[in-house]
């Protein structure tokens, strides 16, 4: 077991900024149900995400978009059941914070109730984000920023792409995650980012940053379970390393259990009562 697995208690976001005081990197992994969290959680991760991702992974969206604060809600308590230690954080789905503080505060006040979750996460830095920040930490619900490629503006983005690649969007992003910060932000993920710019945003705030595709200097490191484990086949970016190959593994699976059912070799006596 990890060092991290060891200790006593459950991960709160003063753990977060102890770990960047530190200098100990913190890992955050997704995970969108029970058993997913907690094989997760008994790994030893800092952090549980329960990302809008599900969209793309579980329903087969094209975006994030589509998710409703219902499914996010549903798919946090199921993985709150089987996560005991990480701090569990979930993702707020597209125009569940965005119109105003208030909808903001009751939408994120009814995952935390509803779902047991430790944290909530927004996307961006505009007004009226920033906004909505303040008033959700305002009520004691921590809040994680996520800078960079935020996946709920894809299509004003024009797509999946590298953000802040010149000076200017550097800055912006610099005194974006400053604004976030201060806006009570107790961390903020950096999706797509180059690396410089990652490293300049890290040493400009004193919260941690959590990086995705954002380089080796940020203060933690996320990647969606699936990804990770080999399951998602269809997604390469250059950032993602696959510590497993399970894709190739469960189509191995089910076709060795089909073969010996078309066979009369299962289930045999040793597996019949």
């Amino acid at each position: 077991m990890s060092a991290a697995a060891s200790e006593p208690g459950r991960v709160t976001v003063r753990d977060f900024q102890t770990r960047k005081a530190r200098g100990e990197r913190i890992v955050v992994v997704t995970a969108y149900d029970a058993l997913f969290g907690r094989l997760v959680d008994e790994s030893g991760v800092d952090s549980v995400l329960v990302g809008d991702s599900l969209g793309n992974l579980l329903a087969g969206f094209e975006t994030t978009l589509p998710v409703t604060l219902d499914q996010m809600i549903y798919h946090a308590r199921s993985t709150r059941a089987g996560v005991k230690r990480a701090l569990l954080t979930v993702d707020m789905p597209f125009l569940t914070y965005q119109v105003s503080p208030q909808r903001a505060l009751m939408n994120c006040g009814r995952v935390m109730q509803e779902s047991g979750a430790d944290a909530v996460k927004l996307e961006g830095a505009g007004e009226n984000i920033l906004a909505a920040v303040r008033a959700v930490t305002g009520a004691g619900i921590p809040v994680m920023g996520h800078l960079g490629f935020t996946p709920q503006s894809v299509h004003a983005l024009g797509g999946s792409r590298v953000q802040a690649r010149d000076a200017d969007g550097a800055k912006r992003i610099v005194a974006a995650a400053k604004d976030l910060e201060a806006a009570g932000a107790f961390s903020i993920v950096l999706e797509l980012v180059p690396a410089e710019v990652a490293a300049r945003v890290t040493e400009a705030v004193s919260v941690p940053t959590i990086g995705i595709g954002a380089g080796a200097s940020c203060d933690g490191q996320v990647l969606v379970l699936h990804d990770l484990l080999g399951l998602n086949e269809g997604f390469s970016p250059k950032f993602l390393k696959r510590y497993a190959s399970m894709a190739t593994e469960v189509r191995d699976a089910v076709s060795r259990f089909g073969s010996e059912v078309r066979a009369r070799s299962y289930p045999d006596d040793d597996h019949s009562f």
